[in-house]
This record gives C-alpha cells, structure tokens and sequence, in this order.
C-alpha cells in the first residue's frame, strides 16, 4: 500500500501518538478541568502540555491564546461568524477552501460584504491586488496558507504586513501547512491561525483550534456555543477569557493527548527536515509526471512554491477512474474530485471536472514516488488508446 492521500488525513502516525492516546485511556481518563482529583489535574496537565507545544511550534508567546476544537473548520467558522457583523468588509482569493468560503458565502447573504481576488491559472495571488481591494470597511482579509489541490502556498507573510499596515485583522487558514511548513504567527503578522491536528501535525482525527491574537479583541470573538467550562461555575453567563470562551463542554482530551504527542514529533524532528524532505520528493515526482505524454500537472509546478500535494488529469480518463484503479490495481491511495473546493478548481480550470490528488507526506519515500510514476504512466499509456 502506498498511502498518498496525506492532504485529507495524514497516516501513518507516529507510535507516540498511539502512545499518548492509550496511556490517558488506560491510565488518566478523566476530565480537565472538571475536578479537583489527581486523575482530573493529569488530565488538565496533558491538555495544557499539548497548548505549550503548540504555542512553541508557532511562535505563539501565551499558550492559553490557543483554543481547542474538532478541527479547521471549526476554528474558520469561530473566527467567520464570531467576528464579522453585517456591513463589514472581508477579503480572500479565489483558492479557498470551502471551510472559508461556506461560512463567507453564508455571512454575505446576512450583510458582510466579500471580495474575492482572483488568482492566476496556476494559483499564485498578486498581495498589490489585495491592498487595492481594501476599503473604509475592511475588517478581515483571510487566506489559506496552501491550496488543498495545488499545494501553491500563498503570500501569507506580505499579506500579513499589508493587514497590519492598514490595520486590518488576518486570519490564515493553516490546515495543510501546520506541521509541514513553518509558521510564526508574530513574524507573518497572523492574528487569527486555524489549525487542524490530524494531517501534518500528526494528531488523530477530531483535533485542531484556533489561535486568537492580542490584536483580537475577545470581547468582540462571539463563540460559536455556550454551557459548562468548568470554571466561574457560580455563573450562567459564559466566561469573558480565553480558552474557556471558546471551550464549552467537555474536551477531547484522548485525541488532544495524541495531537500533543503529534507536535513533540513535529519538533524533536523539525519542521525544516519535514520541509526539506517533503520538497524533495516533490520535486522528485514532478520531474516524473512533466514528460508523460497525456498527463496534465497544475499548480506552480516548483517543490519551493507547494506544498507536497500534486494535482494531475490524465488525458482519456476520468478522475475518480483513475483514482479507482489507482488503488485496486496499483495500491496507491490518492483522492479524486474537487476536494471540497470549487472555487479552486475553477481558478485552474478543473471545474467540473476535478482532478486526481496526490498528497505526500512525512513518511513517504522515494521508492513510493517512483512505484506511483510508474503507475501514472501506464495508465497515461492505455488512455491514449
């Protein structure tokens, strides 16, 4: 089995993460927070341990900044929907997600106002064209950091300090390049960072959060969800502080054990070598899909631009066939479609069609990327048939 779909989820995880996730079940159990037990305050502790990685992996100076949450999604809608108010202004690219562009398509039939900025056929955005988009009303731009079908990493750091010129809030959507690529929330100018645990941070799945910066006032962050957080208990009405604001009900703990052993991986092992790694055999597979005759690369089409996600069409052969036979009659496992993100696939000319994904990740090797070369070029011969 060659796992190539590490752009969805990643796998597989490192033994530590199922570690960590079977010593809480069989040895802590309990719930942070919620008492005042050794069980409950080791719980507490492991939660604690995964925010101070966390905040140590992004630059972040106060780890109780960092909310958790079941996944990316989760943290884009708390920053969508809890900050923008009708007759605001936000700004994004046309390469979005639709984690982003549901909660904005949404918020825009309720009175926010959306630009959309278009990027070029190979996904690259123009940061002058979201400086010229900006008006009296802008509040929020907010842009992913890689595409989830190209894996064309976005002007983050210039679209930041054009934010922080213009005094604009940025959020930045980190759900393919946390883990993989590096991110400082203070150098990029990121006041909002939503993160997913279970791709390159190496967490299991039902993991991830937000981190919300000193630039964003909390007062004005509605959460998405009220009721019990185990602190100002006395109270009916929620806490004004975070984490607590956001963290209502009780925690994945389990899976917040296992996404803190994910990121104790990420950073004795580091980010750099994950990076060096990943482009290496990145470029090692676009140097092998370019002379196929038949076979369609999109994106930037260079490992120092992308992340280690390539998106491909093969002449004569639908998407999901090739992603069908990929796995039956190859052992590749990749994901065909449009990836939960038209908006995408329009800006590179993939809509409706879709494209056939493959995703590497920290674990894959050259030997895979050869086999999966090889795999593409039979079927790319047979299409030509």
């Amino acid at each position: 089995m060659i796992y190539f779909d590490n752009a969805s989820t990643s796998f597989p995880k490192p033994p530590q993460v199922v570690e960590a996730m079977h010593h809480y079940l069989t040895q802590v159990g309990a719930s942070p927070g919620r008492s005042g037990h050794r069980l409950s305050v080791e719980a507490g502790r492991i939660v604690y341990e995964t925010r101070e990685a966390l905040a140590q992996l992004f630059g972040i100076e106060d780890p109780l900044r960092i909310v958790f949450g079941h996944n990316a999604t989760e943290a884009l809608n708390l920053s969508l929907n809890g900050l923008l108010r009708p007759g605001d202004h936000v700004i994004t690219s046309s390469m979005e997600h639709n984690s982003v562009m549901r909660p904005l398509r949404s918020l825009e039939r309720r009175g926010v106002r959306l630009t959309v900025i278009p990027c070029s056929a190979q996904g690259f955005l123009n940061p002058a064209e979201v400086e010229k988009a900006i008006s009296p009303d802008t509040r929020l731009i907010v842009l992913n950091h890689a595409s989830n079908v190209t894996g064309i990493l976005l002007p983050v750091p210039e679209v930041g300090r054009i934010a922080r010129k213009h005094g604009l809030l940025f959020l930045v959507d980190a759900a393919q390049t946390a883990g993989s690529c590096p991110i400082d929330v203070q150098a990029d100018c990121i006041d909002l960072l939503a993160f997913t645990g279970h791709k390159s941070l190496l967490g299991p799945t039902g993991t991830g959060g937000l981190y919300i910066g000193p630039r964003v006032a909390v007062d004005e962050l509605d959460p998405l969800m009220r009721g019990g957080t185990g602190s100002r208990s006395e109270f009916e009405q929620q806490p004004d502080f975070p984490p607590d604001k956001y963290e209502s009900g009780t925690s994945n703990a389990v899976g917040l054990a296992g996404l803190g052993a994910g990121v104790r991986f990420v950073l004795e092992s580091g980010v750099d070598q994950i990076r060096g790694h990943e482009m290496r055999l990145t470029q090692q597979l676009l140097e092998g899909l370019a002379p196929i005759k038949g076979v369609t690369v999109y994106g930037p089409k260079g490992s120092s631009l992308q992340t280690a996600t390539v998106s491909f069409n093969i002449a004569g052969l639908e998407p999901s066939e090739v992603g069908l036979r990929m796995d039956e009659e190859y052992g590749v496992m990749c994901r065909p479609g449009l990836h939960c993100a038209p908006s995408a696939h329009k800006t590179i000319g993939t809509f409706p069609r879709g494209t056939v994904r493959f995703a590497l990740g920290f674990f894959s090797t050259t030997d895979e990327v050869d086999q999966a070369i090889v795999a593409v070029k039979q079927m790319a011969s047979e299409g030509e048939k």
